[in-house]
């Protein structure tokens, strides 16, 4: 088990902080320049400390502000002290557990000035033993959580290890709990005397270090190595000297002595421990407390051979899988000032794998069996094969390998360094026998006396099937070699008991088919105008008004005529060409799915495809759509298959005066098709005139009054169109042709998805016409890098180039002369 800290963990860090910088007070008053004037400590009780006769004295909680105890701290970390060393420094300063516990509970309610405490209420006596023991308890904390952080755990298999791994697992001492009957009490425990009825009066004493605690003005009581029990007694027959009635019966004056808060002891933790080193942990710590703090066994500690020594001699031995397996806490002692724990080098660890609960590094004792170490792992899996284990031992000079029989297995004795590997069963069932195929339950059977042969297993499997086929079966037979033999049984004889029946052995599988299985599939097609077409079973018998029926009846365009089945030519082919493989028949069924007695002869027959045809004056109807600057905009539909995009407009009402017909768009399956729609309505008999189709639209724009200039010009922009422009204009009104603008592949695109190019003539261009809602787009030539020419290239273009010189020069001498 573990103790749950009484204090969050956001608490708990505020409150640690909290007595860093109390620590550093002192430590400020000998690292400042000038000292200040030490203030008179003011307590509720004087205390004295002889322990300290030449340390400094504390600074007092009350007498230190919030801000002046961040500065100490600050100054304390600059200085390149840890958290530990501060804690440290506090400590043999001399502040005591009373002054820690006032500035913590002083800052946790500021809005409230600490007072003593005088009730005798349990629960703040409780409370103030917490405090008082909070310090030590946090110190533990830090110190492990340094060693979690810090000290990094190899990450090993060893049983145990997990558990020390965890933050969770600190062991710490419960405060909160009664006085334990056989506390043993020590310099610095902390004695609350609460006397109440006729007198009321409080005491809160320190056991000095001559283990003595001193009440009024009476006399000094000795409880040094006392129970709390034969303390109270002291104590009590020391205050009859003031309160002679002292708990006498009816004297109405009686006591209650508790133990506030105890003191803290030191504990050495040395040998192969994770983190070696001496500790200060509260009196109340047991052993697995201070395990837990150190990290527990390192990686060569052992977990079965720790030593708790006092007075130099060994108090308890502890095995730690006691606890861990069988949660014993019989080892988890308390633990005295002084003590040392020795965490022994382990003498042996053996490795356990495969089909055990929990695989890892276990550590044996001496004499300790395989059988002990396979309970720590957990025992076996349900799948681990007990009868026979194999291990492997390392001899010194090579490795060796063996085996044990479950009789040896809780009497053979490991040794170090051995790897025991228990082995999954086979996925083998040993008395199985299986039927398939046409009986009533087919599946898996044990092989015992009422289903050892093959007319048994019929029967253990409810009997043969209506459609069983009897002429043949098959059993499978694992034989001795590789292959699997085969034994072919007369099922029928073998049922009327013509043959003798046939033994089965251990995974012998029956095959018993059915007459469905031994033919192709037989299915019908029905397509065309029926509500669910597809492929149907075939019934003997079966109709092509049955299976109308089944394919849902007709569509709203079907028609019960004409109705024509194909069918496979198999045997009856006297009456066909050569070139026919395939009869066809034209039935007709009525609506109402009755057929003619004529009709009703003609069967269905496997494979036949049944073909309804539908009306040929029959479709869905089919609109297109007309919207923008027209009449009546809306969704038209095509009365017949010759209607074309200049019909739309008569059944629009016309186009409106804004219309701007060279803006028309035409979509069609919505991809733009590029169609003048101006020049079709003033000669219908164009070929772009395009016939209407289901989903066309039509859109009829208002008169765009811009030009968009795009591309490789210095201002792209959008501008208004002005009829008197050139193109050239449009280029000057957007800056330009910039240096990378290509001149010869400017193109125009239209409003209506048309687009027009440049017309080129040796140095000539003629471009394209702007319009209203135009796109000007000027390419941008792709910039090849520059390449520096060689030596080679650039003697071959001078040689050119003077080649080219000399010849024009002789064709002008030569003209010359001729003139």
């Amino acid at each position: 088990m573990h103790y749950r800290p009484f204090f969050g963990p956001r608490c708990k860090g505020f409150i640690l902080i909290l007595l860093f910088t109390l620590s550093f007070a002192a430590f400020g008053q000998n690292t400042s320049t000038q000292q200040p004037t030490q203030p008179q400590t003011t307590t509720t009780q004087p205390q004295t400390n002889p322990q300290n006769n030449n340390t400094t004295t504390p600074t007092d909680p009350n007498q230190v502000s919030n801000q002046q105890a961040v500065e100490f701290y600050n100054r304390a970390k600059s200085a390149g002290m840890t958290d530990m060393d501060i804690e440290r420094a506090a400590l043999q300063r001399g502040y005591t557990l009373d002054q820690i516990s006032a500035m913590r509970k002083r800052l946790q309610q500021p809005s409230q000035q600490t007072q003593p405490a005088t009730t005798t209420n349990r629960g703040e006596q409780d409370e103030s033993r917490q405090q008082g023991n909070q310090q030590e308890l946090e110190a533990d904390i830090n110190q492990k959580d340094s060693i979690k952080t810090e000290t990094n755990r190899t990450p090993d298999k060893t049983f145990g290890s997990s558990f020390f791994a965890r933050a969770s697992n600190t062991f710490e001492p419960n405060l909160r709990i009664a006085t334990p009957r056989n506390y043993i009490l020590g310099p610095d425990d902390e004695i609350i005397v609460d006397i109440y009825g006729n007198s009321v009066d409080n005491f809160r004493m320190k056991i000095s270090p001559e283990g003595t605690v001193k009440m009024l003005n009476l006399a000094p009581v000795y409880v040094n190595g006392l129970t709390i029990e034969q303390a109270s007694e002291r104590i009590v027959n020391r205050l009859r000297q003031a309160y002679s009635s002292l708990n006498r019966p009816g004297s109405g004056t009686y006591s209650s002595i508790t133990l506030g808060g105890v003191r803290s002891i030191r504990v050495m933790v040395t040998g192969e421990a994770l983190q070696p080193g001496s500790y200060t942990v509260s009196s109340l710590a047991t052993a697995f407390n201070v395990l837990s703090i150190s990290g527990g066994p390192g990686i060569n500690g052992s977990y079965r051979n720790i030593e708790v020594i006092r007075n130099n001699g060994v108090i308890r031995k502890i095995d730690l899988y006691r606890f861990l397996v069988d949660a014993d806490l019989r080892d988890n002692i308390a633990l005295q000032d002084q003590d040392i724990i020795l965490i022994r080098p382990f003498d042996s660890r053996v490795e356990l794998t495969g089909e055990v609960k929990r695989p890892g590094i276990f550590e044996a004792k001496t004499g300790e069996s395989v059988m002990s170490l396979i309970r720590y792992a957990g025992g076996f899996t349900p799948e681990a094969f007990t009868k026979n284990i194999t291990y492997q031992r390392n001899t010194g000079a090579n490795y060796v390998i063996g085996t044990l029989d479950s009789a040896q297995i809780a009497s053979f004795t490991p040794r170090n360094g051995d790897v025991i590997n228990v082995r999954k069963i086979l996925d083998v069932v040993a008395n199985q026998v299986e039927v398939q195929g046409a009986v009533v339950i087919p599946g898996a059977y044990p092989l015992e006396e009422r289903c050892n042969t093959v007319l048994k297993l019929i029967q253990m499997a409810q009997g043969l099937s209506p459609r069983a086929f009897l002429n043949r079966a098959i059993l499978e037979r694992p034989a001795t070699d590789v292959q699997t033999s085969i034994v072919s049984i007369d099922l029928g004889k073998l049922v009327k008991g013509e043959i003798a029946d046939i033994p089965l052995l251990p995974g012998d599988v029956l095959t018993i088919k059915s007459v469905d299985d031994l033919k192709e599939f037989a299915y019908l097609s029905v397509s065309g105008s029926v509500m669910n077409p597809g492929n149907y079973y075939y019934y003997k018998d079966i109709t092509i008004a049955d299976l109308i029926f089944q394919s849902g009846g007709y569509t709203d365009g079907g028609i019960p005529y004409r109705i024509e089945v194909s069918r496979r030519v198999k045997n009856d082919t006297l009456d066909l060409p050569t070139a026919q493989n395939v009869r066809i028949f034209t039935i007709n069924v009525a609506e109402n799915l009755v057929l003619s007695p004529e009709d009703q002869k003609f069967k269905l027959l496997p494979h036949d495809i049944v073909i309804v045809r539908k009306s040929p004056r029959y479709e869905e109807q089919k609109t297109v759509t007309i919207l923008g600057e027209v009449t009546y905009p809306g969704n038209y539909t095509i009365i017949n298959n010759f209607e074309r995009i200049s019909d739309l407009f008569p059944k629009a009402g016309g186009i409106k005066k804004e219309a701007y017909l060279a803006g028309a768009r035409f979509y069609r399956s919505r991809e733009l098709i590029a169609v003048d729609i101006e020049a079709v309505l003033n000669k219908p008999s164009l070929a772009s005139n395009l016939l209407l189709l289901n989903g066309d639209t039509l859109i009829i724009p208002m008169r765009s009054e811009t030009v968009r200039i795009q591309g490789g010009v210095h201002n792209p922009s959008v501008m208004n169109f002005d009829g008197q422009f050139s193109f050239n204009d449009y280029i000057s009104q957007a800056g330009g042709f910039n240096e990378y603008g290509w001149k010869k592949r400017v193109y125009v695109s239209y409003p209506n998805g048309r687009t027009h190019r440049t017309k080129n003539f040796l140095f000539f261009h003629k471009y394209p016409k702007v319009e209203p809602g135009s796109v000007v787009t000027i390419p941008i030539k792709i910039q090849e890098p520059q390449r520096e020419r060689t030596p080679g290239e650039r003697v071959a273009l001078f040689s050119f180039i003077a080649s080219l010189a000399s010849t024009i020069t002789l064709a002008v001498i030569t003209l010359s002369r001729n003139n």
